[in-house]
């Protein structure tokens, strides 16, 4: 079997032919998934700018602080560095070099709008003020949504980590538990079963009438008898994510928090029937609202169905209605319904799947019945 080669120079190449066949003359992009996902070099956004750009023309540049070249040292493709010190009046003289050389100053210059921020365009605009700088997500986001071999087995592995750790929790719950030491156990678990250290976000633990909030921040909120327990969270392998929801019950609740929970399973089983190549995004989220609404719970469930997930935990293809982008095999994302009662409490199934030529693989296992925390 061949060594492992990694991705990133076909990648750069897709991109490329993609940015031939636009409006585009390049791409600029600042620390994010996107970077990575196209070079390979991960790095934290911060105060210091740091930004890559990739010209149709096939040349290549990166600017960044004179302490991070080191990253670039081992990289087997070419691409023009550009540093700067630590002093901020210079690093304007870095992009303007950057843009000068690599052919930029009069230009169409495509950016992710929902990553790059005010102080990479404000460095860009005053490094070629005749270039338009536009939102190029059409292109960038193409290739990325179709996941390969490696991708596909590293969100397995995270979505893999996020179930043991959740069933190496479970045993340590009991009534009077804080929602906060809940979490910080789910975290500890995450980190010993192998998970990277930068999780796609931190835990949720939403207990109660706090349930009912779909994105609930966690509290010192403690346990009680009858009480709905909602788990959101996952796991990180190699930078791609899982992210899942599964919610328990402290003993007993009353009946209609019963059925609602069943509906929940129901319409994520429903919606999961519909991940197959040729549907519609928008089909699985009316797939599984349906099983909702028919039950006249459908005002309480005013969330989309899902979203994609690999790099980030929220991007495209997104589960909703008027989403009409066809799925294809290789696509990844979340099938998540919900019902979230005010004031009572919330239940969210969550699974990550991917589709396949044949149809529909979930990621995530973990059983989705309702199950009693005593």
């Amino acid at each position: 079997m061949p060594d492992y080669q990694p991705p990133y120079k076909h990648r750069q190449q897709s991109l490329i032919a993609s940015l031939k066949n636009s409006e585009f003359d390049a791409i600029a992009l600042n620390a994010s998934p996107s970077q990575k996902y196209f070079t390979g070099l991960e790095f934290h956004l911060m105060e210091r700018p740091i930004v890559l750009i990739i010209h149709s023309n096939g040349a290549m540049g990166i600017i960044l602080p004179e302490f991070e070249k080191g990253k670039l040292e081992e990289v087997d493709y070419e691409i023009k560095v550009f540093t700067y010190s630590e002093e901020p009046s210079e690093w304007q003289d870095s992009f303007s070099q950057a843009l000068n050389i690599l052919d930029l100053q009069d230009a169409s210059i495509g950016i992710e709008d929902t990553s790059i921020r005010f102080l990479e365009l404000e460095f860009l605009r005053k490094a070629a003020p005749k270039s338009r700088i536009m939102n190029a997500d059409s292109i960038l986001t193409v290739g990325r949504e179709l996941k390969d071999q490696n991708e596909i087995e590293a969100m397995q592995k995270a979505a893999d980590i996020a179930e043991a750790a959740l069933s190496a929790t479970l045993p340590f719950i009991k009534i009077g538990l804080s929602e906060k030491e809940i979490a910080a156990r789910l975290v500890q678990e995450l980190l010993a079963n192998g998970s990277d250290a930068e999780l796609p976000f931190f835990p949720i633990i939403a207990s109660g009438p706090n349930s009912a909030n779909p994105h609930a921040s966690i509290s010192e909120r403690k346990l009680v008898e009858g009480d709905l327990l909602l788990f959101d969270w996952g796991a990180s392998v190699d930078g791609y994510f899982s992210d899942m929801t599964r919610t328990f019950t402290i003993g007993k609740i009353d009946d209609e928090l019963e059925k609602v929970h069943a509906l929940v399973v129901a319409a994520n089983e429903v919606g999961k029937k519909m991940v197959a190549p040729g549907n519609a995004c928008q089909d699985i989220d009316r797939a599984a609202r349906k099983v909702i609404e028919d039950a006249n719970y459908g005002q309480f469930f005013q969330t989309r169905t899902g979203h994609g997930l690999d790099l980030e935990v929220h991007e495209e293809p997104y589960i909703r209605e008027g989403n009409l982008k066809i799925l294809e095999s290789g696509m990844t994302f979340t099938v998540e319904p919900g019902i979230y009662l005010p004031g009572r409490g919330g239940v969210r199934i969550e699974d990550d799947v991917l589709v396949t030529k044949e149809g529909m693989h979930s990621f995530t296992t973990f059983p989705r019945d309702l199950q009693v925390i005593e």
